[in-house]
């Protein structure tokens, strides 16, 4: 997957959408990111929202923040990983959702609702 700009090369970002589930949709170039993802979030478990630092990476979870939902209801979750300099200013979900959050705010917008999950060539097509 091409990943655009310092910024989304920097994240690792796991979300669903309203009829497709649970994956990456972002790896930071990783062939593999769940080895990465694992071990940054194994601190904030299933916790719904939270932010914890470990070194250079930043695990970010928030629901979205628009409160759209999946078909069975439940809001939807985004999980990040962050690196590098783009970690440096996030120590809260406030960050998180400032700084973060308008990275991806508007391809999520134009996938969110597909009836299955994006393909690289959705993201950030245009």
């Amino acid at each position: 997957m091409t990943e655009p700009g310092a910024a989304a090369a920097s994240l690792i970002w796991a979300t669903c959408g309203r009829r497709w589930g649970f994956r990456f949709l972002l790896t930071a170039g990783l062939p593999d990111p769940l080895a990465t993802y694992e071990r940054a979030f194994v601190v904030l478990g299933d916790e719904s929202q939270g932010c914890h630092r470990e070194g250079e990476l930043v695990a970010l979870r928030f629901s979205d923040p628009l409160g759209r939902r999946d078909t069975a209801g439940r809001v939807i979750p985004h999980d990040f990983v962050v690196f590098g300099d783009a970690a440096k200013g996030v120590a809260s979900v406030e960050d998180g959702l400032r700084l973060v959050w308008p990275v991806v705010a508007d391809v999520f917008a134009q996938v969110w609702d597909a009836d299955g999950p994006p393909s690289a060539a959705d993201l950030f097509a245009g």
